[in-house]
């Protein structure tokens, strides 16, 4: 090598490249470009751009230099030049020192810089004119730059990620989707309780490639479509009642539609507020897969029962005393969940409500109603010695009063379970009934109200349809002894019948004065005789097998205005 061409390649030109041809000048520069994408291939992250993490740099270095720029400034002002301790400081005494000579070596550069590109330009002229297609061949690469920069405008390194075969998107980098995958794994685990719990990551494949920008989408986007597409957790909106995870959707907004759709059918025009009993919370979060569910499905389970209807059939023996102390209940909570039933009459195989059905929600709607009510009538008592105890007769009639109330009615799942008045508006006053009260003694014989069993015994027969010799109606009930047992009156009252009757053999029936009769049949012999009256408990006959029987019985019947009726509802 020559000493002129010594001297232009460390000028930094290639002296070769004066005598090169068109063609190997486009060789080389296409060589430099294959050589240029293959690194960027090979070392694709060091083109991601963190722009806030550059910002933060950025700001960082400012702080620190407005720092030693304060420290310096103080130790100007205490004059501790040069023996400050800060780096700051020295730093700049040292290029102050060296200005002048920096300053002269500065236009000694430019001026050397000044000659060369004068020289520059004479050998440009020159290779120009030597080469007359040269300038050509500039004016392609130039093309081809601005191409380049095109494409990596619309264009940009990423990797295609799949999942057993199926799509899953383009992301940034392999290293960004085994994050995501690894984070994935992390809310999983915590999710469903699973610590074991991992990804196959032999099904996860990421080919690294050159994509479309629009084609590319975030680490969020791709965590939502990996979770999809493994089906054990979804990020969704989830329904807590108690604390208590109910349901869940990934649409916004739509539990929150279905919970105000559930009160508004509880609400009326009068509402003032309705609101759950329940603490129900809506939180976006992860969940497991099997609570997701479409909005159908959803708005069955509001509106169903999360405990069913407990239910108690009375067998023998029972009292409400007893149901209520088996099942951990107040006779007076009893009572209210069967307020159907005569609190008095307890019969075998009434089937008696333990416990209402429990909803998921429990609406409370209160409105605020106004209406006229009746107002109370007093009533004044007259003693009438020509009257027995117990018995009342009206001789002025009462009349209600009116007044307008305004009440707040508080409704839970449409049952009343409260009112209060918060105004009340006399229209009338009520006026005083006035009635006549006996005072005279009650004879024994007189009715009480209420029946006793006749006799004591099995019951062999009851009221009703049944099959015997045929099918045959049974007017009354048998209770079966031995010959002989003493049969008394249920009720007080008067004997109407004593004797022989087709069918009953030897029978009594009492009449008790108030629409009620009672048969006593099939009796071997007959205490009590036509027109006696007779008490309650009083003996009137004895039991046997007259009449059309198959045995020693009593067919004890009870017939109310003129029908018989069950009497197991009234004993």
């Amino acid at each position: 090598m020559t000493q002129d061409q010594q001297q232009k390649k460390a000028a930094g030109r290639d002296p070769n490249r004066e005598h090169m041809t068109l063609s190997e000048l486009w060789q080389l520069w296409r060589d430099n470009l294959m050589s240029w994408r293959s690194f960027c291939d090979e070392h694709h992250d060091l083109f991601t751009l963190n722009i806030q993490a550059g910002f933060r740099r950025i700001g960082r270095w400012l702080s620190d230099l407005r720092s030693n720029a304060r420290a310096l400034a103080a130790a100007n002002r205490d004059r501790r030049f040069p023996e400050s301790e800060y780096g700051a400081a020295q730093l700049f005494l040292f290029f102050r020192g060296s200005l002048e000579r920096r300053a002269a070596a500065i236009r000694e550069g430019f001026s050397n810089r000044r000659k060369a590109l004068t020289w520059m330009g004479g050998k440009r002229r020159h290779f120009f004119e030597k080469m007359h297609l040269h300038p050509v061949a500039f004016l392609c690469g130039a093309m081809a730059i601005a191409a380049a920069a095109t494409v990596l405008s619309l264009y940009t390194l990423g990797a295609q990620v799949t999942y057993d075969g199926q799509d899953l998107g383009i992301v940034s980098s392999r290293r960004a989707a085994e994050k995501v995958v690894a984070e994935l794994e992390d809310v999983t685990r915590a999710t469903t309780g699973d610590g074991g719990y991992t990804v196959d990551t032999a099904l996860l494949t990421a080919e690294t490639g050159v994509f479309p920008r629009r084609e590319l989408i975030s680490d969020d986007e791709f965590e939502e479509t990996l979770s999809d597409t493994l089906g054990v957790v979804d990020y969704a909106y989830v329904l807590y009642v108690d604390g208590e995870k109910v349901v869940a959707t990934t649409r916004s907004g739509a539990l929150e539609d279905l919970l105000e759709q559930l009160k508004l059918g509880y609400e009326t025009a009068d509402t003032v507020n309705a609101y759950f009993v329940e603490d129900v919370d809506i939180r976006q979060e992860y969940v497991e897969s099997s609570y997701v569910m479409n909005l159908g499905y959803i708005a069955e389970i509001l509106n169903e029962t999360k405990e069913g209807e407990v239910t108690y059939t009375v067998t023998s023996g029972d009292s409400y005393y007893s149901i209520a102390e088996k099942y951990d209940l107040s006779v007076e909570a009893l009572m209210k969940l069967n307020s159907g039933y005569d609190p008095k009459i307890l019969r075998v195989g009434d089937v008696l409500t333990i416990s209402n059905a429990v909803p998921y929600l429990t609406v409370v709607n209160v409105e605020r109603q106004r209406y006229v009510q009746d107002v109370p009538y007093q009533v004044e008592y007259t003693d009438d010695a020509s009257m027995y105890q117990g018995e009342y007769k009206v001789t002025s009639a009462g009349v209600y009063g009116k007044a307008d109330m305004t009440a707040n009615v508080t409704y839970i799942n449409g049952e009343e379970t409260e009112r209060e008045v918060v105004a009340s508006v006399t229209l009338s006053q009520p006026v005083t009934e006035q009635q006549l009260r006996g005072t005279k003694e009650r004879p024994t014989w007189y009715p009480t109200g209420s029946f006793s069993w006749p006799c004591t015994g099995i019951l062999t027969s009851r009221f009703g349809y049944r099959s015997l010799l045929g099918s045959t109606y049974h007017s009354g009930i048998d209770i079966g002894n031995s010959y002989g047992t003493s049969i008394y009156a249920s009720d007080g009252g008067t004997v109407t019948y004593s004797g022989w009757m087709s069918g009953y053999g030897y029978l009594i029936i009492i009449d008790h004065g108030n629409g009620y009769q009672t048969y006593y049949g099939h009796n071997s012999s007959l205490v009590a005789s036509l027109g006696q009256k007779v008490h309650k408990g009083q003996l009137i006959a004895r039991m046997g097998s007259t009449g059309r029987s198959t045995g020693n019985h009593c067919h004890f019947g009870v017939k109310f205005n003129g029908t018989f009726v069950n009497p197991l509802n009234y004993l």
